[in-house]
């Protein structure tokens, strides 16, 4: 009973914090005058309350939370915050159903970037710096942001740092205190995302524009302020700018950190991860240009190494923007795209699916494999980057992949069973699960999820969850052994 009211105690400390994610938006809507003013005021005066009082109530239970608390931390704080930030899209958005509301702000929690909104060209403007805010709130994670600036927490931040940070190497820190480490992520990306929005209002973008578009970058997470997207510019500058950061936010963050810190972007090529990032996705880049070009999807080369790069990377990335509706290009192009969405991001970064590193463990142990077939006796240590990879962390990994595509494999199972078409519920759950955004059939670039029925948006938005916290954070508290003392 007191571990259950320390986890409601740091619950309601977690939606104070969320509370003040509000202020953004009540700037917004008194710099723009949009009307929207009482209604994000009355959303966070309620998230505060409610947070208030749960943390009031519980203050004597304040205490060190058990690893197995610091999931269920994690995962009722990821469908509770959700919940919380359909408010102020409830208040302003008239007939608007608390299913796609919700739908709507865990794709923004969860940076997917998939929408079920139309109109997004006439939506208050204090609405898009919302669903834009979520994306980059979500991005390094609102419970790392949380252990960043409440270095008192005293409810057991490096659980919670643990269970919310993605990729097999959870225990790597940058320095010896967990608060230390979440507050340097924090701002690297702060700082990298001030360099995303100058840059975009240098090529063309106005600041509104400028600061959704970086927030939705460096997040991954693919909201944009008009129903075309980054199509609506139709801007080859802003299309660079915006694939320089799409790869940033998809390698791992520790890295951008420790370059800044030792003043070498050698360091980046030491990142066995990065490179292999970078290398597949731009040679891809160049592979799909090439291959629409002689299928005459673009008159000339160079048209097809412009949408093909910028679609490519923002689905790769798991970002989710579209300049063109590539769901019109031959179909190998996209399920490469929806491929590389699996595991081209880094562990450490904002982009989901498997992971780069997954992947490369993954395809040495392959080799390994081989290399045992031919020498039985032969002591063959998996190395990526220069360092050992222990064999526990082989064997979770291969757990991992299990689970994960035993995941994609029942939800589309699912979504077929409700009636939706093959590509359209494969590439739906493949665009949920790693985050992505779009997909293909009739959730491509060129619709949205606002036409699956109330059935399909919420098993779309399980996937989204469970592809945020990596399958094993929420899965595992559906065993029996978590629930026994």
């Amino acid at each position: 009973m007191q571990r259950a009211m320390t986890v409601v105690h740091a619950l309601g400390l977690m939606l104070v914090v969320f509370s003040f994610a509000y202020l953004m938006p009540v700037a917004a809507s008194l710099l723009y005058g949009d009307g929207t003013l009482i209604d994000f005021l009355l959303a966070m005066v309620w998230t505060l309350a409610i947070g208030f009082v749960m943390w009031f109530l519980t203050r004597r239970y304040k205490g060190e939370l058990s690893v197995r608390h610091g999931y269920l931390l994690v995962v009722t704080m990821w469908t509770m915050m959700p919940a919380f930030a359909t408010l102020p899209l409830l208040l302003v958005i008239k007939d608007l159903s608390f299913t796609d509301a919700y739908f709507e702000t865990m794709s923004g929690l969860t940076t997917t970037g998939a929408t079920v909104l139309t109109g997004l060209d006439n939506l208050p403007p204090a609405i898009n710096i919302w669903r834009h805010e979520l994306n980059w709130l979500g991005g390094m994670g609102i419970i790392v942001l949380a252990v960043a600036i409440l270095p008192l927490l005293g409810i057991g931040g490096r659980q919670l740092f643990k269970a919310e940070t993605p990729g097999p190497m959870k225990d790597a820190t940058l320095t010896p205190r967990i608060t230390e480490t979440a507050r340097n992520l924090w701002l690297v990306y702060l700082g990298i995302t001030i360099a995303c929005i100058l840059s975009l209002k240098v090529v063309g973008m106005n600041w509104l524009d400028a600061i959704c578009h970086a927030f939705a970058a460096m997040g991954l997470g693919g909201f944009s302020t008009h129903d075309a997207s980054v199509g609506y510019f139709n801007s080859p500058a802003i299309e660079f700018v915006l694939i320089v950061f799409m790869l940033l936010a998809a390698m791992n963050f520790a890295t951008h950190f420790l370059v800044w810190r030792e003043k070498s972007l050698k360091l980046y090529l030491r990142d066995a991860e990065a490179v292999a990032t970078v290398t597949l996705i731009l040679a891809s880049c160049l592979g799909i240009a090439l291959f629409l070009w002689w299928r005459g999807a673009y008159p000339s080369f160079w048209t097809a190494l412009r949408h093909a790069s910028f679609n490519l990377v923002s689905m790769a990335t798991d970002c989710g923007f579209s300049s063109v509706d590539f769901n019109q290009w031959p179909m190998f192009a996209p399920m490469w795209m929806l491929f590389l969405s699996c595991i081209a991001a880094s562990s450490g970064s904002t982009g989901g699916g498997i992971k780069m590193v997954r992947t490369l463990i993954l395809f040495k142990q392959a080799g390994r494999e081989f290399i045992k077939l031919l020498h039985p006796a032969a002591v063959n240590p998996m190395k990526i980057g220069g360092s050992v990879v222990p064999n526990n962390i082989v064997f979770a990994v291969l757990g991992f992949i299990f689970l994960y595509f035993m995941t994609v494999a029942t939800l589309t199972f699912v979504l077929l069973i409700s009636g939706l078409d093959f590509i359209s519920a494969f590439s739906a759950i493949i665009a949920c699960i790693n985050n992505a955004g779009p997909g293909l059939g009739v959730v491509g670039p060129a619709s949205n999820f606002g036409v699956l029925s109330d059935f399909q948006t919420w098993i779309c938005t399980i996937a989204m969850l469970v592809g945020r916290l990596e399958i094993f954070t929420i899965l595992i508290l559906f065993t029996p052994h978590f629930w026994r003392r």
